[in-house]
């Protein structure tokens, strides 16, 4: 733990010479290093940039980590309103979403794999809302009233593709999005493994269309209760990593866009410090 002294910027400065963090959520140099290329270089010209990426990304990280609001960020991090608007912009250029894509890559290189996966699994998560959000809907098999996080991962865990909707919205009506979005993103992917609620037309459409293998995967037991199901347990598990960080555990996000990007933020931190441990 660094004991702060002296103004903000010395705080900054200060954070930055060393690998240790001032919160468990900051990432320490090493694990920065990794990331840091797939943000915006210092531009020649114009106003110098008062606060850090670094600085600026761990209070976002604290922020997801913590669950607290955007407005209860510790003073040793930036003002809100700054960490924020930092925030809202790399969403709104689809930043995350690049370095999510690259960190997959380098991530199942490390693991010896292909850069680009031959295979996937695809589930989804109900879970509560806030009061007073757009695009809530009632999950009747849940009986939950909220959203729902959509997940296509690898068969590492790691996201393909995510996307939050209300939670009304049915898994096949989603699904066959987000296998349009990444149908000529993934030039290897010949298979897709999920659960029950994906059966029906969609398993034709997707071999029509996409010209992938959508295997459904029964349970593995007649008797009730969870079952570990072969190959769905993967994305069940990242979901799992999800439960880490109290900002899921219930949807507060204005936007489902929001919610994606700090899923995607989530995810982020979790790939860099695994390449960091195998670095």
């Amino acid at each position: 733990m660094i004991s702060y002294v002296g103004s903000k910027s010395d705080r900054e400065k200060q954070m930055r010479s060393t690998s240790s963090s001032a919160y468990p959520s900051d990432l320490t140099l090493k694990q920065w290093a990794i990331i840091q290329p797939y943000f915006p270089r210092r531009k020649k010209v114009g106003r110098k940039r008062k606060h850090s990426f670094r600085v600026i990304f761990n209070a976002i990280l604290y922020v997801v980590r913590s669950g607290c609001a955007w407005r209860m960020l510790p003073k040793d991090y930036p003002p809100y309103q700054t960490v924020y608007g930092y925030f809202r912009k790399w969403k709104v250029n689809d930043l995350w979403k690049r370095v999510t894509d690259r960190l997959r890559q380098r991530t199942r290189v490390q693991a010896g794999r292909d850069p680009n996966p031959s295979a996937a699994i695809i589930d989804s998560q109900s879970g509560k809302s806030g009061e007073l959000r757009d695009d809530v809907g009632y999950d009747g098999y849940k009986r939950i009233k909220g959203r729902r996080r959509h997940a296509l991962v690898d068969v590492l865990g790691l996201p393909i593709d995510i996307s939050v909707t209300a939670a009304s919205v049915q898994e096949r009506t989603e699904a066959a999005a987000m296998f349009e979005r990444v149908k000529g993103k993934m030039p290897r992917l010949k298979k897709i493994w999920a659960d029950g609620g994906y059966t029906g037309p969609l398993v034709d459409w997707v071999r029509r269309k996409c010209g992938w293998d959508l295997e459904i995967i029964k349970p593995t037991s007649p008797e009730p209760g969870f079952h570990v199901r072969p190959w769905c347990w993967i994305v069940e598990r990242t979901f799992g990593w999800l439960t880490k960080y109290r900002r899921f555990a219930r949807d507060y996000e204005l936007t489902t866009t929001s919610s994606e990007a700090l899923i995607r933020i989530a995810m982020i931190r979790n790939m860099a410090c695994r390449l960091a441990r195998s670095a």
